[in-house]
């Protein structure tokens, strides 16, 4: 008998704030694994897949889902703010999650991630044992838009609400919200130092022309020295999908689950 393959599942919804949020889970051994996407990507994505069939193929727990307004998850995309997607990964993660996980946030969702254990931690919660960053983009919103703004996306997001940006990975341009860059300020995890609690692996490419190289090692350099592996790639670009990349991916989540056990 063929196994189904949890991806070719339909998803499960979770009801957060009146958005149903679309989530696939499998049950399996801890430590499990999360995986938190990046701004406009769904969990169908390259690299999602490939953790799930590694993590099926393993018998190890792993755990995702779309924020509002991306992939099979109900709500806009332009209604979305760090705040709103952090929230939705939280319930998610205390819903469906069950002992010691590993986050595994792919750019934006490395901040959601960060911004979890520190949430998590607050509320007693010490599951996260492990952390792996892929091209982190960490308070992206103050730190990679905002300095850059041109005088006519400063009077769109004043007179409109949101500026458009054709984008790389899709026909469709990328929306960035008023409200999405001033929720951003609130949720920044680059103003000090982090401490994670737990052991933190980081892949970044060198030719990545949407997170400069040196805002991962700046975040490097807020993170406790003792427990942080950063894995430089000369020619990765900030998706991280080729075949190289999804195994130095792979190898990453399981050096740090076996270090959970």
């Amino acid at each position: 008998m063929i196994a189904t393959p949890p991806s070719s599942l339909a998803p499960v919804f979770l009801d957060v704030d009146g958005s149903d949020i679309a989530v696939r889970h499998s049950d399996g051994s801890t430590p499990g694994i999360v995986w938190l996407g990046g701004y406009k990507s769904d969990m169908l994505g390259t690299k999602a897949e490939t953790l799930s069939d590694w993590a099926a193929t393993e018998g190890r727990a792993f755990l995702r889902h779309d924020y509002s307004g991306h992939g099979e998850s109900g709500g806009a995309f332009a209604d979305g703010t760090i705040s709103k997607w952090l929230a939705q990964s939280l319930a998610v993660f205390r819903h469906f999650a069950k002992g010691d996980q590993i986050l595994v946030g792919s750019s934006m969702g490395a901040w959601i991630a960060l911004r979890m254990v520190q949430e998590l931690r607050k509320a007693g919660d010490a599951a996260v044992v492990g952390l792996v960053l892929l091209a982190p983009a960490p308070d992206f919103t103050s730190d990679l838009i905002e300095p850059v703004l041109t005088k006519a996306q400063k009077r769109d997001l004043a007179e409109k609400g949101f500026f458009a940006e054709p984008s790389d990975y899709s026909a469709e341009p990328y929306v960035y919200t008023r409200a999405l860059i001033e929720d951003g300020r609130n949720n920044r995890v680059m103003a000090g130092p982090i401490d994670t609690h737990c052991p933190v692996h980081i892949l970044q490419g060198l030719a990545d022309a949407d997170v400069p190289s040196s805002h991962a090692l700046r975040l490097v350099s807020l993170l406790p020295a003792d427990d942080v592996t950063l894995s430089l790639i000369p020619d990765g670009d900030h998706r991280l999908s080729r075949p190289q990349d999804l195994d130095m991916l792979v190898r990453a989540v399981g050096d740090l689950a076996k270090r959970g056990q």
